[in-house]
């Protein structure tokens, strides 16, 4: 990364392709694709498939080797603008000692994908400096309930313009913080239970000097304990510039039949692992597994603001396409 900064894809252009492997789980009904590859090329845009992405293994979308052949040819492929995952689930750590670094930072492009798809997120990140893009994989594209998602996925693809001001999620707009202050550093991060799943890798998780950010799903908060019990143990929370955090989703204690689980909130789990930090933290943003997804860039630099309650993405995530264009004139013509 250096002090060059990241390394940036480039824009989605009118027309362009979205290229889509399967790194995580796969499908559960075929017209689950079907309808995202309608979704986009009802926008004018072509989708090209991973030769692996109908491959299914019980939890798997097929072995880790035909999952990571896919995402190295993807990334290496002229014709293909973005690399968006099918979908998360589980299976993503597989591929990452399997992927082509060199080809992805050879290859620079918008990688998007949430959940599972963290371990990815993190692994490039690490490797190549790459700038990727927290946000829905082919599978919710053609979810006719997830519009205002689907909407700020396009937004952050098309724009060369910093995507400034993290909304309120529309189904709850209160916004929590904690702490004081406001910091401005690289924002990292993803699903809690991933970023911890790094622990002790060649991969593991670097969040000194950045704003961490994390959500997670189906994480009650003695779990969310536990994680955060295992980031404090292992050193990693004492040099984080800020923190962001995104819905917790699914993750009710209330909704749980053990009771004497039910004493301390997440709410409570956050002050007593989180304040103490001296950081701000802002936290119950449209960023996770929930109704509503904003589509966030990981490895720009964001400002986090506990006063204002506000978190904004302060530079851009992608280079203009016409960069790409000229600098690839003798490459194969698109279609």
């Amino acid at each position: 990364m250096g002090s060059a900064g990241p390394l940036r894809g480039q824009a989605l252009r009118a027309g362009g392709t979205i290229g889509v492997p399967a790194p995580s789980s796969p499908f559960e009904n075929r017209s689950e694709i079907d309808r995202g590859v309608r979704w986009w090329e009802e926008r004018g845009y072509k989708v090209k498939l991973g030769a692996g992405v109908y491959a299914q293994d019980d939890y798997f979308a097929g072995d880790p080797e035909t999952r990571a052949r896919d995402l190295n040819a993807l990334f290496a492929d002229p014709e293909v603008d973005v690399v968006q995952t099918l979908r998360g689930g589980y299976g993503a750590s597989q591929v990452v000692p399997l992927l082509d670094y060199d080809v992805i930072a050879e290859n620079p492009k918008p990688l998007v994908g949430f959940s599972d798809i963290t371990a990815l997120h993190v692994a490039i990140r690490q490797r190549t400096g790459l700038v990727t893009f927290y946000g829905p994989g082919l599978t919710g594209m053609g979810n006719p309930k997830r519009e205002w998602s689907k909407e700020r996925l396009v937004n952050a693809l098309g724009s060369t313009e910093p995507l400034g001001e993290i909304p309120a999620r529309p189904e709850d707009p209160y916004v929590g913080s904690l702490a004081s202050g406001r910091a401005t550093a690289p924002i990292v991060g993803g699903c809690l239970w991933l970023l911890r799943e790094t622990l002790a890798t060649p991969w593991e998780f670097d969040m000194d000097g950045c704003i961490l950010f994390f959500e997670d799903v189906h994480a009650p908060p003695w779990h969310v304990d536990g994680m955060l019990t295992q980031f404090r143990n292992a050193g990693k929370l004492e040099q984080v510039a800020g923190i962001v955090i995104g819905e917790m989703f699914a993750s009710d204690p209330t909704k749980v039949q053990d009771p004497w689980l039910r004493s301390r909130s997440m709410e409570d789990v956050f002050e007593q692992h989180l304040e103490p930090l001296g950081v701000p933290v802002v936290f119950n943003l449209p960023l996770g597994h929930g109704e509503n997804l904003w589509t966030l860039p990981l490895g720009v630099t964001a400002t986090v603001d506990a006063a204002a309650r506000t978190v904004t993405i302060d530079d851009p995530a992608l280079e203009p396409a016409t960069q790409l264009a000229a600098a690839s004139s003798a490459s194969p013509s698109r279609t």
